[in-house]
């Protein structure tokens, strides 16, 4: 493989920038070089994150091109629809159904768009879309949707959407989330697998 170009976006509390660095670790373990850069300033007000991780050879810069994702995830369905600078016609979208409205869209009474309507908006740049009730899922088998993030991890490991071996990318989950939470982190992503493999 000669590079790996994807991209991750959500909202701040949804564990993106965890997500990203287990999958930096694995791409390490490979033997990859890899580059990273996010956009977290506004994290804490639930306002949108962005993070672009290449890994491959002779990898130079940390910016996925426009029209050169092979994958984003997206914790947050409308987020989708800010990244469809970085899709092309090679690209797969994966993303959670869950919605986190804003609250600017409460008080100005905006309409959030229906999951069809963002589906239409990406299929003008890619037929790749695939929709995951990960929040929903997560939340049965944990009590808490917060996990949500490694449950994206094993379903589009599962399917092949990562070029990475699952033992590597359980391994970068260990090494960026708290050691007491690894557990059930391990049993989210074991869901995510089964669920992609189904």
């Amino acid at each position: 493989m000669k590079e790996f170009n994807l991209v991750v976006v959500g909202v701040g509390g949804q564990g993106l920038l965890t997500l990203a660095g287990a999958i930096a670790r694995a791409a390490l373990e490979h033997g990859y070089e890899v580059r990273a850069s996010e956009l977290h300033g506004l994290s804490q007000r639930f306002g949108s994150i962005e993070a672009c991780l290449r890994f491959g050879k002779n990898i130079y810069s940390p910016l996925v091109r426009q029209a050169s994702a092979d994958l984003i995830i997206a914790l947050e369905p409308m987020e989708t629809v800010k990244a469809c600078y970085y899709a092309g016609p090679q690209t797969t979208f994966l993303l959670d159904t869950r919605p986190i409205v804003p609250n600017v869209m409460y008080q100005e009474k905006t309409k959030y768009p229906s999951l069809n309507e963002i589906k239409r908006r990406i299929s003008k740049f890619t037929s790749k879309i695939i929709t995951v009730e990960a929040s929903e899922e997560v939340k049965k088998l944990t009590g808490s949707t917060i996990a949500a993030n490694i449950y994206m991890l094993g379903y589009a490991a599962s399917r092949g959407l990562i070029p990475l071996k699952k033992p590597w990318l359980l391994k970068g989950v260990k090494e960026v989330v708290p050691a007491k939470t690894f557990e059930i982190n391990k049993k989210v992503f074991e869901k995510g697998w089964k669920s992609g493999s189904d």
